[in-house]
């Protein structure tokens, strides 16, 4: 049963101390971020060289195969900063940036402490399966954008010229806005399975209409790819395209999967109501 023993001012007392508790371990953890500079700009910067993890792969790949095209030309990229508290600057934001990421697991603990009492038993069941699949592809598609999808397209944009007496000098914050751009939308987008289960739940969206509108959302997800994307070759729209493309798939078996348990649910209610 729903809890009825707080009033609403109870209500937002607790909700003060749940907030208070969340600023508090950001804020700890943006402390503790802020002192490891050197290791966490170490992993923020990797993805520019040419020495970077996900290219000496496809080098070692190329060099043992007749891929030839994989091989990957070692380019010495500069990036500067432009203005007197640009990088303070930036490495405040990066330390909270990690810091709210890294406090996501508790802060979802304390938000669903606090709206728990209000919910059935069957929708507490609902939340707990829910969370670890909201974390769990929300980090798969931040790990795709950082070994990935911004490693190609921060090296494609930084060989290319419109002309060859036009150099590329790379700002900080331009680096550092474009990579944290991209790892939040690769894991929003990530979360479609979810958005899928939720609305299918409440009845909003159906196995049909996922599977009528399949090639409207396949072009859909080209023209996303493509804005994520600010490359222009093939091999990097489709590493964004497929993964996206086989969760919209994943999506209509799990709306299909609840459409027939809400049917079924309907069903037993009916049943026990004659």
């Amino acid at each position: 049963m729903k809890s009825e023993l707080l009033t609403f001012w109870d209500h937002i007392d607790v909700l003060r101390k749940v907030l208070f508790r969340i600023l508090i371990a950001i804020t700890l953890l943006a402390v503790v971020a802020f002192c490891f500079k050197e290791l966490l700009f170490g992993m923020v910067l990797a993805p520019r060289n040419p020495d970077f993890i996900t290219f000496r792969l496809l080098n070692q790949l190329a060099t043992h195969s007749s891929l030839s095209f994989l091989h990957f030309q070692d380019t010495d990229v500069q990036i500067i900063n432009t203005q007197l508290t640009a990088q303070f600057m930036i490495h405040i934001k990066v330390s909270c940036y990690v810091a709210v990421v890294g406090a996501s697991p508790y802060i979802i603990y304390q938000i669903f402490r606090f709206v728990s009492p209000a919910l059935y038993q069957k929708e507490r069941l609902w939340a707990l399966r829910l969370i670890p699949a909201f974390f769990g592809l929300f980090f798969i598609g931040v790990l795709l954008s950082y070994f990935i999808i911004f490693p190609f397209s921060f090296r494609f944009l930084a060989n290319y010229q419109v002309d060859t007496s036009v150099q590329n000098l790379f700002n900080l914050n331009s680096y550092i806005d474009t990579f944290l751009l991209l790892t939040l939308l690769l894991g929003i987008v990530f979360e479609i399975p979810v958005m899928a289960w939720f609305l299918s739940k409440f009845g909003l969206i159906k196995p049909a209409l996922m599977k009528k509108y399949r090639k409207y959302a396949t072009v859909i997800v080209l023209i996303v790819a493509a804005i994520i994307t600010p490359t222009t070759d093939i091999f990097t729209l489709l590493l964004v395209t497929l993964p996206i493309l086989l969760l919209y798939e994943l999506s209509i078996l799990i709306v299909k999967k609840q459409y027939r348990y809400n049917n079924q649910e309907k069903l037993t209610s009916i049943t026990a109501k004659l």
